[in-house]
């Protein structure tokens, strides 16, 4: 079931997974920009135009993560798990041409809706799974490897307890080539209950780990994101110092020690 607008375009896609509506319309300031909406709330912004300017700041901040992860301008090979709207499938494919990107989705109805609507720039290589998150880690060809590996699930502390786990980011992490890293957002409550027990999660399952947010946001006194990022080997300070002046601003990063005060 869908709705039309007066000029016939789509306007909104039941997505029968959840029982709920999503709904692409053009962002009234920005020209070219977009904004997907999922039971009436925003869940994603994509800039056509440009896409390698990203709008929201958590996924700015993600896109500085991946700008790290290989030398700049190189074509890497990366997994998203959770689509909405592609914006950092377009953002790589921007900024590294030539990527090969996979994409996992849950609700079938709201990736046709979104390619329908935003389709991808020529040239872009990604391929689209339907499924849950962990069985795609199983259910991918078995040879794939990938540069990042990138969870854009959580919403809040409620989160899928099949993924919130040490077990998923094993899985996670053995898709990763030898330098790959895995980046997962986590939106939280005050107090941070999610992101302690996902710190905790991914310091199990790989050698080390890192977190980037607003600098406000360690405090746990209001709700937002905290990118985590996991890294095959010692989290280097360069990437620290990278990413603090990369910002958004004001910004922290915490990782060793400093992170400790926030993990299990």
């Amino acid at each position: 079931m869908s709705r039309t607008s007066p000029g016939g375009h789509e306007a909104s896609r039941f997505l029968r997974t959840t029982g709920q509506h999503a709904a692409i319309e053009a962002d009234s300031l920005i020209d070219g920009a977009y904004i997907l909406s999922i039971g009436g709330a925003q869940q994603s912004h994509v800039n056509v135009g440009e896409p390698a300017e990203i709008f929201y700041e958590y996924l700015r901040r993600i896109g500085h993560v991946v700008d790290l992860a290989a030398p700049a301008g190189a074509p890497i090979a990366a997994l998203h798990l959770g689509a909405g709207a592609l914006t950092l499938a377009r953002y790589i494919q921007a900024t590294r041409p030539g990527s090969e990107q996979y994409a996992v989705e849950l609700e079938r109805e709201l990736l046709d809706f979104v390619l329908q609507k935003l389709p991808m720039p020529d040239g872009t290589r990604l391929h689209t799974h339907i499924g849950d998150a962990r069985d795609a880690l199983a259910e991918l060809p078995a040879e794939l490897r990938f540069d990042v590996v990138i969870l854009d699930i959580f919403s809040g502390p409620e989160a899928p307890e099949h993924i919130a786990c040490t077990e998923f980011y094993a899985a996670a992490a053995a898709r990763l080539r030898p330098d790959g890293v895995l980046i997962v957002n986590v939106g939280d409550e005050p107090g941070l209950t999610l992101v302690r027990s996902q710190v905790a999660a991914m310091r199990r399952a790989m050698p080390d780990v890192g977190a980037f947010a607003e600098s406000g946001m360690f405090a746990g006194r209001y709700p937002g994101n905290i990118i985590l990022v996991g890294t095959p080997w010692p989290w280097p300070a360069t990437w620290t110092a990278e990413l603090l002046a990369r910002g958004p601003h004001p910004a922290a990063v915490l990782s060793g020690v400093e992170l400790d005060r926030i993990s299990d």
